[in-house]
């Protein structure tokens, strides 16, 4: 069964083609790594999946339903590259607003707060507010509260942005986690050697359209014909990537 389901999804602001006639599908309990230039259509793709925009042609599916459909939204958790959260909430308010709007009952949002905030190494900063937070710090909040309603679906977008190796480490130990649990992730990443690490199939996006998709356990560790060569093949001559 597939999670997430692209059928020849197109859209364009003005002039600009930002993904044209994407067909892309991913199993449940899989992870696929999202990957190419700037400009090449991710963030455009993502905002399609989360129900922000709605394709001007094709058709975009999350577990079944329509993104823009509220039941659908409460399957998926969203973990943005950049957030902007309150500056002057702690985590543990942080979490507690965002349970609220998914309608978690108070104390399962305190019991899975606590759990999350100890799993992503936010302990120590739990009395801190969110303004005081290093990047990599935002980016551990933005897990937690990507997961707190316990998704079926989750979009991360350049998820290891900021982070030093060992926040790194953790991260994708716990991506895994999420695999071992059943869930779909599906991250945009400008991070190869991470996608090799974790992906199950990756995805490569050039001016909107997939150039090539496959299985990484295809590609990788051999030298010649790895993620890295296969990217710059693809994208070659292309700007760096997002």
């Amino acid at each position: 069964m597939s999670a997430i389901v692209l059928q020849e999804v197109s859209k364009a602001f003005g002039e600009v083609h930002a993904v044209d006639r994407l067909s892309l599908s991913v199993g449940a309990g899989e992870i696929l790594g999202f990957l190419g230039t700037n400009g090449a259509g991710k963030t455009t793709t993502v905002k399609m999946l989360l129900g922000f925009f709605r394709p001007d042609s094709g058709r975009a599916l999350v577990g079944g339903g329509d993104p823009c459909e509220p039941a659908t939204r409460r399957r998926v958790g969203y973990m943005p590259e950049t957030a902007y959260y309150y500056p002057y909430l702690n985590i543990r308010e942080l979490l507690a607003l965002y349970g609220g709007l998914c309608g978690m009952s108070r104390p399962w949002i305190r019991k899975a707060s606590e759990a999350l905030i100890e799993r992503v190494g936010l302990a120590d900063a739990g009395k801190r507010l969110l303004r005081h937070y290093s990047k990599g710090m935002l980016q551990r909040a933005g897990i937690a509260q990507a997961l707190l309603h316990e998704p079926d679906v989750l979009i991360l977008d350049e998820p290891f942005t900021g982070l030093d190796p060992v926040a790194r480490i953790q991260l994708r130990d716990l991506i895994l986690e999420q695999k071992r649990l059943g869930r779909t992730v599906f991250f945009s990443s400008h991070e190869l050697s991470e996608a090799e690490l974790i992906c199950d199939r990756v995805a490569i996006l050039k001016r909107g359209a997939l150039v090539w998709s496959g299985a990484v356990g295809e590609v990788a560790g051999d030298g010649g014909q790895n993620l890295e060569r296969i990217f710059l093949k693809m994208l070659g001559g292309e700007g760096g990537v997002s």
